[in-house]
């Protein structure tokens, strides 16, 4: 299964040198783990609840693979060049296959409740 980093970026950085040498290096910690952007930025539009601020999505051939990029000694060196400078809530979530049934999901939900 694929798995995706979600940041919820509340108060993004003032853009001084840090945060640029942050997004100038961190496609090449990605790299050895196969991830890539699918969300960086972009317009967003709320439709329910709120959501102040931006949104970021990486995408993972699978949890292993996003664990290790994090816990990784090249993202650990950038990382603080981020999370000095913004402030936000960072998930890292499995995905679903292509046959994801949310009826059979229902079904097998009700059966062991």
């Amino acid at each position: 299964m694929p798995a995706y980093v979600i940041a919820h970026l509340r108060q993004p950085g003032t853009a001084d040198d840090e945060v640029y040498e942050y997004l100038e290096r961190i496609q090449a910690t990605l790299d050895p783990f196969e991830g890539r952007f699918l969300i960086h930025g972009g317009r967003t539009r709320v439709l329910e609840g709120s959501w102040p601020g931006g949104t970021v999505m990486l995408e993972f051939p699978d949890f292993a693979a996003a664990e290790a990029w994090y816990a990784s000694a090249a993202y650990r060196e950038i990382l603080r060049l981020r999370t000095d400078h913004m402030v936000g809530d960072v998930i890292l979530a499995e995905g679903c296959g292509p046959d994801h049934d949310s009826a059979a999901m229902a079904a097998e939900l009700r059966a062991a409740g």
